[in-house]
């Protein structure tokens, strides 16, 4: 899982080729914490159809703003450049999953 920042999202998300999941976080935040594991499988399993970053929103505030991120977790889908879904709060991996299966299915076809 890659480490984006204000200086480098527009090259690692925006430019992707592959579809991008950002995962907005913060040092303090536990429900943050416990998806790092989820986060850091998801990235193992599926980084041929999907990438897989976070950003730290205090670190972060302008693409924090940029985005509307009020609460953390945020997750937002980026294909082609742009945000195409946006979940707020920690999940299981099989419900991540399964919110990401149209993202996933697009981008194997």
């Amino acid at each position: 899982m890659i480490d984006v920042t204000d200086g480098n999202f527009e090259d690692e998300v925006i430019g992707s080729e592959l579809p991008v999941l950002v995962e907005f976080t913060a040092s303090w935040c536990p429900p943050c914490h416990q998806m790092k594991p989820v986060l850091k499988a998801l990235a193992e399993e599926e980084g041929e159809r999907l990438k897989v970053v976070q950003l730290d929103v205090d670190s972060n505030p302008l693409t924090t703003q940029k985005y509307q991120v009020l609460s953390m977790p945020t997750f937002i889908v980026f294909r082609d450049g742009e945000p195409v879904k946006s979940m707020v709060g920690a999940r299981a991996k099989r419900k991540l999953l399964a919110e990401l299966a149209d993202v996933l299915l697009l981008r194997s076809a």
